[in-house]
């Protein structure tokens, strides 16, 4: 089956990321090679790109296009959503990807590795 346009949650984060650097429709348009009104046409679902012009778009835009397995979806989903909100959220202390839930358990950790 064909796609008729892309799926609005892609189209939405293209125009984000073509917002987030302040440029216009025409001024991504040239850095791939596209008029304004292909690039107008592809964020509102009236034209669907090739892969390779998707591919352009995406990585022009900082981004890229990945295959993941579905069943690992939820979890790419996850870190992309504490990817965001760490980069709205600058002031946050780095963590780790594991880290231990809460103090008590950190403290019996400690306990065990001093004997």
């Amino acid at each position: 089956m064909r796609l008729n346009r892309l799926p609005e949650v892609l189209r939405r984060e293209l125009k984000e990321a073509r917002h987030k650097r302040g440029w216009s429709q025409a001024e991504l348009g040239q850095r791939i090679g596209l008029p304004q009104m292909h690039i107008s046409g592809i964020e509102t679902g009236k034209i669907v790109p090739r892969f390779d012009t998707l591919l352009d778009l995406v990585r022009v835009l900082d981004r890229d296009l990945v295959m993941v397995p579905r069943a690992l979806v939820p979890a790419m989903q996850a870190l992309i959503r504490d990817h965001r909100h760490h980069d709205q959220d600058r002031s946050a202390d780095e963590r780790p990807l594991y880290a231990v839930a809460d103090e008590e358990e950190q403290e019996e950790v400690g306990r065990r590795d001093e004997n």
